[in-house]
């Protein structure tokens, strides 16, 4: 069996955790700082990103809500890749946790996506650590706008 790794962000925001859990549960404001998306926030529902197929993949991420207390947690699964594909693009089982902690003059978020196994998943835990800082900043940007 092979090791897991994760990828851990964290963010000070100066917005309500009210404001920032809006950005991370309407599917219409994920939409603009991750992927299309048919998400809903409420356990046990089923939704899907997608993005641009790679190889074999067919480019669509199958997710599920696996706890939502809001406006603090929010933890779904995160599952897309494909076998038969060696480097970004592999099969990826993994999990995805948004917490919130208001703090003074805001909210401190933290993201964790966890379930990276190496090798296989090496390239997208290189892609994607970068990926998830980028969209913490789309988050506070919508956030600001909000």
């Amino acid at each position: 069996m092979s090791e897991t790794h994760a990828i851990v962000v964290e963010k000070g925001l100066p917005y309500a955790p009210e404001t920032i859990w809006r950005m991370l549960t309407d599917s219409a404001l994920i939409a603009k700082w991750l992927m299309p998306n048919d998400f809903v926030a409420s356990v046990g529902h089923r939704f899907t990103f997608k993005t641009r197929p790679m190889g074999d993949w067919d480019g669509v991420v199958h997710c599920e809500v696996l706890e939502c207390e809001p406006p603090r947690l929010l933890r779904y699964s995160w599952k897309g890749g494909a076998d038969s594909n060696p480097d970004y693009g592999s099969k990826l089982d993994s999990e995805v946790t948004f917490t919130l902690a208001p703090v003074e003059g805001g909210t401190q978020l933290r993201m964790i996506h966890d379930g990276f196994r190496f090798p296989g998943n090496a390239i997208a835990f290189e892609m994607m650590g970068p990926g998830w800082a980028r969209i913490m900043d789309r988050i506070a940007s919508l956030a600001a706008e909000a």
